[in-house]
């Protein structure tokens, strides 16, 4: 293997289990949605478009889990889960003591061995760090911050309302807590340009995470990058798949291999998609990079 994935990431974290993460919608919103420090959100957000539909026809944290526990058992009974807290930004507007109950109630359903919360960098004050400490001495917890970019005028255009001395910040003090962090990157957005995701992705690996996740900018039916694309307001030009793969061996090249790299691509429904339009899966275009990657060390 050319890069650590996310499955070896997991053998090491969990040697004797085999283990699935089990997405939760646990009702949480962004403070650059609700009127905290902006609204509207991320300009390319669609939530809906990667939160599973058992996160939405079941309510409560135990409900979900519950579901995704029964949909995975059925191929592999002696499964173990990670609770996923995936949705918006699971840090923010709740109490430490709410924060710390929602995730004790996940913890403590049968089969679940750890948590990973997904965040923004500017949502984790101290105290909530320190009770995600105490959490991860008694189970492991995983912190993944959305970081996209390292470049703040990229961090202005898309509406994300902090810049990139706070992801440092964060991922520091994770850190020192004892957490495993990641970050997610996105590739191709407004104004940027192959260097530009590199560089975001040097400045990511020599912090102290353990795991990216990259995937290419896709424009969704019904987002404001949509309508700010079609109007000419934004600089975008959709990857294509071979050169996409071509960034992608050079993201590879740069990332350590006790980093993982979760995965690559973006997975929205192809109905929501209005460009890039692959008609490929993450499993379809991993073959191609691997088949790419095998080939050139040849």
């Amino acid at each position: 293997m050319h890069y650590k994935d996310f499955s070896a990431y997991m053998r090491e974290k969990f040697p004797d289990v085999r283990v699935q993460k089990i997405s939760v919608n646990a009702g949480f919103s962004c403070p650059n949605r609700d009127g905290t420090i902006g609204r509207g959100g991320c300009i390319y957000c669609d939530n809906s478009s990667f939160t599973p539909s058992y996160c939405f026809k079941e309510s409560g944290v135990r409900a979900q889990i519950e579901a995704g526990k029964k949909f995975f058992s059925r191929k592999y009974p002696e499964m173990k889960y990670l609770a996923y807290f995936q949705s918006f930004s699971n840090t923010f507007g709740r109490s430490v003591m709410e924060l710390e109950s929602l995730y004790r109630e996940a913890l403590d359903i049968e089969d679940v061995v750890g948590i990973i919360i997904g965040t923004r960098p500017d949502t984790l004050p101290p105290e909530i760090v320190e009770m995600l400490g105490r959490l991860n001495a008694e189970r492991p917890v995983i912190v993944e911050i959305g970081a996209e970019t390292c470049h703040d005028k990229t961090l202005e255009i898309i509406n994300r309302g902090h810049d990139w001395k706070q992801v440092e910040d964060a991922v520091f003090r994770l850190h020192e807590a004892g957490i495993s962090v990641g970050l997610h990157l996105i590739a191709g957005l407004p104004g940027e340009d192959d260097d530009m995701v590199l560089e975001s992705v040097r400045k990511a690996v020599v912090l102290p995470i353990e795991s990216i996740k990259m995937h290419h900018l896709q424009i969704l039916d019904g987002t404001r990058l949509k309508s700010m694309w079609e109007r000419g307001e934004v600089d975008v030009t959709p990857f294509n798949v071979d050169n996409y793969i071509e960034l992608c061996i050079k993201i590879i090249k740069l990332v350590p291999r006790n980093i993982a790299i979760e995965r690559f691509l973006a997975s929205s429904p192809p109905e929501k998609v209005v460009a890039p339009k692959w008609g490929m899966k993450n499993y379809q275009f991993v073959n191609l990079l691997n088949s790419r990657l095998s080939k050139d060390s040849m």
